[in-house]
């Protein structure tokens, strides 16, 4: 009996299409069928296919609710002088007790972390980056340590977030300025704010809408010189109410909400920002430059250690 030749006709035409499409990519890419190079331009071209931020530390919804609520109590904490009056119990001789009550929210934060490990939420891949990252921006911190308000750690914190997502970001910040502190010797009552305000920085950055290209580099440069302004504001907080200045840039406990925010702008106005807009345009600057070729590396990291 012989056989049917309609299978062996479909299975030729197949394997000849197949082989075409191999034949016209390669053709594209000027390399042989199969060889190394087209298989390097059909990665690129997948990679150019998606542009999204790789979540390598991705918020589980009760991690998610607990980052958003210890981040309401840390903005209140920045900003009850705006709408708190304060009476007998809370004066200026309890201006020391904000620091430690912000260390004691810093242990939630690391219990996130570690419960998001054990879930299997990162694995030692996204913690060994998440280290080397925060050591690079330690040591670029080091280069400039709050000098003329110069901070090289913020393109790391901005393009960490901006390429691993909001959850890696606000981790990354907040242990990168950890990290800094331990190599400066700048560890004080000021370092929980600063983790807040630089981990905010990251978790920013994760949340900037998605595109590519000039528009991307443009948008992160853009952001960066606002969060180097809006961090010097952020800090000037957590001091400003209980300093002894003059009258017209003084915190007044029982004034109103326009009152006080008057005195707070002309405050950083004359004491903080000359040291403020340094900061975000060498962040603006820097991803500018610099921008596009660490996003590249580090998404390239990504795919070969398959995050995301």
């Amino acid at each position: 009996m012989t056989p049917d030749p309609a299978p062996r006709l479909a299975h030729s035409g197949t394997a000849a299409a197949t082989d075409d499409a191999t034949v016209t990519s390669s053709a594209v890419t000027g390399g042989e069928p199969g060889s190394v190079a087209t298989n390097r331009a059909a990665t690129a071209a997948q990679a150019r296919g998606s542009r999204q931020p790789h979540a390598i530390l991705p918020l589980r919804l009760r991690s998610a609710l607990v980052l958003a609520l210890v981040s309401l109590v840390g903005l209140a904490a920045y900003t009850w002088p705006f709408f708190l009056t304060p009476g007998a119990a809370l004066d200026n001789s309890h201006g020391s007790d904000a620091p430690w009550f912000f260390v004691a929210l810093l242990p939630l934060l690391v219990a996130v972390v570690v419960a998001e490990i054990s879930a299997g939420g990162i694995d030692a891949k996204a913690v060994a980056l998440l280290g080397m990252l925060a050591a690079v921006g330690a040591a670029l911190r080091a280069l400039g340590p709050g000098a003329a308000g110069l901070e090289p750690s913020f393109i790391v914190i901005v393009l960490g977030g901006r390429v691993f997502g909001r959850g890696f970001g606000f981790v990354l910040g907040s242990l990168t300025i950890f990290a800094g502190a331990l190599v400066t010797g700048g560890v004080g009552p000021w370092m929980p704010f600063q983790m807040f305000a630089a981990g905010w920085v990251g978790l920013f950055a994760g949340m900037l809408p998605r595109c590519h290209g000039r528009v991307e580099l443009a948008m992160l440069a853009g952001y960066g010189a606002v969060a180097g302004l809006v961090y010097g504001g952020l800090l000037n907080l957590w001091f400003w109410p209980f300093g002894a200045y003059s009258p017209e840039v003084s915190y007044i406990p029982h004034a109103g909400l326009g009152v006080n925010l008057h005195h707070y702008a002309v405050f950083w106005a004359t004491t903080s920002l000359g040291w403020d807009i340094p900061r975000g345009l060498l962040t603006g600057l820097a991803v500018l430059v610099a921008g596009r070729p660490v996003m590249a590396a580090l998404r390239r990291a990504a795919r070969r250690a398959n995050f995301g």
